[in-house]
This record gives structure tokens, C-alpha cells and sequence, in this order.
């Protein structure tokens, strides 16, 4: 089953959430439940994981984080990815259940068109100021490009938009396609059924 990842960076901006979410299974992470509920939430970061605590989400919806708080209903990041970030625990989590193909939307790996923090809650609680410089992605291109090699019997599309950032090192992945994002929005407005992956990168 098609399974949809969704970082937040600013190229998932104007994407249909509820529309790709009628596609497959949703996986997300952070302050995305402040806008939308996907079927799996992650956050690593502990003031993030306390905020979406006290909310009382996690009694209702699936939510993962290091350290639970007690009676929240919120689960444990599984040992092999503990120590990853949220991102990429999301990642782990629809590879870890089988899911193919996995599209990463919003998974931009760089700076926004001023060189600066990109992303979609810059600014907000537990966030950098938006004319903050971009976070550092080393641990995450080495986490994603873990994951990916893990499991290399599945599929995954990177969705990439006007912010996106080339990762070269993400070309030698034989599994891990790249799918521009007008491509990938053609597909959910016209493709009958679950998207197939790309043939190409």
C-alpha cells in the first residue's frame, strides 16, 4: 500500500493534505497536527513532543516520541530508530510497515529561496525565528539514505518542488527516485489508483 511521508519544508505548501491522504497512508511529524492529522505523527524534539502531548493528541491519534510522557498514549520510538529524527523515524515507520511506494513530500534538505530556515512553522512555538540560517541535514541525508538501503525491496519517490535541494548522494540509491512536483501533482488529480513509482530518477 501506497504510504506518503510529509516533512515541512516549504515545497508541501498548497499540497491537498486530505486529498493525498484518500491515497494511502499519511506519516508526519512535528507541528503538523496543528494543521492536519495524519495517521502516524513523529517528534524527536522534546519541547515538540510535550506540546503535542498536553494537547491530549496522542490519546487519540498515533503519535511516537522518545520519551513518552506517562498516561499521555503516546508510543515509543522502536530501538533501531531511536536515536534518528523525526523525519526520518516517519520514514522508518511507513518502511518498517511494508509500505511501497513511499513518497517524501516536503523533504527539502536545504535552505528556502533566501538561504534561510526553511520551514512551514518557522517562526512559531518551539521553532526558529524565520530569518534564522537553515538547520543542518547531514544527520538526516545519513539516516534517509540508511533507511532506504534497509530496505531495498520497497520503492520511494522524493517529491521535489522550487526549495528542494539536489542531494547527490541520494543518485546512487538504485530504490529512491525523484518525481518534480507538477509531475506529482498531475498524478493525484488524474491517476485512477495508487501511484506507481517513477522508472526513473
Amino acid at each position: 500500500m501506497t504510504a506518503f511521508v510529509l516533512g515541512n519544508g516549504v515545497s508541501r505548501r498548497g499540497l491537498d493534505l486530505d486529498f493525498i491522504q484518500s491515497r494511502g497512508i499519511v506519516y508526519g511529524c512535528n507541528a503538523l497536527y496543528r494543521d492536519f492529522t495524519p495517521d502516524v505523527l513523529v517528534a524527536t524534539d522534546r519541547a515538540m513532543a510535550q506540546e503535542i502531548e498536553s494537547t491530549g493528541y496522542a490519546q487519540q491519534h498515533r503519535f511516537f516520541t522518545r520519551r513518552p510522557a506517562a498516561n499521555s498514549g503516546a508510543q515509543v520510538v522502536p530501538r533501531a530508530w531511536y536515536g534518528y529524527s523525526s523525519g526520518p523515524v516517519a520514514l522508518a515507520l511507513a518502511a518498517g510497515a511494508g509500505h511501497s511506494p513511499i513518497y517524501l513530500i516536503g523533504f527539502d534538505l536545504g535552505a528556502d529561496h533566501q538561504g534561510l530556515f526553511n520551514n512551514v512553522y518557522a517562526g512559531t512555538q518551539n521553532y526558529k525565528p524565520e530569518n534564522s540560517g537553515p538547520t543542518f541535514t547531514g544527520n538526516w541525508l545519513r539516516q534517509i539514505q540508511r533507511i532506504v538501503r534497509d530496505h531495498d525491496h520497497q520503492s520511494f519517490v522524493r517529491v521535489q518542488g522550487d526549495t528542494t535541494a539536489r542531494v547527490p548522494e541520494f543518485d546512487h540509491l538504485g530504490n529512491l527516485a525523484a518525481m518534480p512536483r507538477d509531475q506529482f501533482l498531475t498524478w493525484l488529480n488524474t491517476a485512477k489508483e495508487r501511484p506507481c513509482p517513477p522508472t526513473s530518477a
